[in-house]
């Protein structure tokens, strides 16, 4: 069996994914771009919280450690 064959496939279906979002956006005459650029913005907010709390409180690459402040940035912006 081919080992790309399986990324091939979920290759196409993540593409389905996210022409099925595009659409849904479209019908709901959302801008998909737009509200693309706004999560990515979203994230970076919450990523540069994460960073500075874990400097803060001098957390390292504790993935366990790190999830617990995102919970706690995400939980504060409501």
């Amino acid at each position: 069996m081919d080992d790309n064959a399986p990324k091939a496939v979920l290759e196409e279906e993540l593409g389905d994914l996210l022409f099925a979002a595009a659409n849904l956006a479209r019908k709901l005459d959302i801008e998909p771009e737009t509200a693309l650029r706004r999560a990515t913005a979203k994230f970076e907010r919450r990523f540069r919280q994460v960073e500075a709390l874990a400097a803060e409180r001098g957390i390292g690459s504790d993935l366990d450690a790190l999830e617990a402040l995102w919970q706690e940035v995400k939980k504060k912006e409501g």
